[in-house]
């Protein structure tokens, strides 16, 4: 005669088993969305670096000719 809390424990084991895999999958999926989404932001993050320096650049000659003016 089986024990039947061994019965009901490998039914819960048997459920732990399968959600971790299935979150194992979904996790393996959301990390390629997020190397995808990286890869896509690459290009606006170099457009940010490159108008960075350029803003510092414009700053720097405006100031080296005492051309910078004032706000309004």
């Amino acid at each position: 005669m089986e024990n039947p809390h061994e019965q009901v424990q490998n039914a819960l084991l048997a459920r732990v088993i399968t959600n971790v895999e299935k979150l194992n999958e979904a996790i393996i999926v959301l990390n390629r969305v997020l190397q995808d989404v990286n890869r896509e932001n690459m290009n606006v993050e170099l457009l940010s670096q490159m108008w960075e320096n350029y803003q510092r650049n414009v700053l720097f000659n405006l100031e080296s000719t005492d051309s910078l003016e004032k706000p309004i």
